[in-house]
């Protein structure tokens, strides 16, 4: 039986899935990092949820990435979890056209 991480690499062998797995980079990015920030502040989905006054379903969804979240909203989840949001910008080393 393959483990997930051979799975993955047999995957990206294929090009077609590397570009898409590389665009969705950040997407995958940000939800490791709500995930971890969450963690870290020792809450559970329903503890945050009962925080920000939501679902646990709309917490879920925010974790898988399956939402598009606001800034005010990513702003609330950081706050609720004890961090500070800020954005980071850096030059494309391809431009896009």
């Amino acid at each position: 039986m393959m483990n997930l991480k051979a799975l993955k690499e047999q995957a990206l062998q294929n090009p077609e899935v590397k570009a898409e797995y590389e665009r969705l980079a950040p997407e995958f990015a940000l939800a490791s990092t709500l995930i971890s920030m969450r963690q870290r502040a020792g809450l559970t989905q329903e503890e945050l949820a009962k925080r920000l006054d939501t679902q646990k379903s709309n917490i879920s969804r925010l974790e898988r990435g399956s939402s598009n979240p606001g800034w005010k909203t990513l702003q609330r989840y950081a706050h609720a979890c004890g961090f500070e949001l800020t954005v980071h910008v850096e030059q494309q080393k391809q431009p896009v056209h």
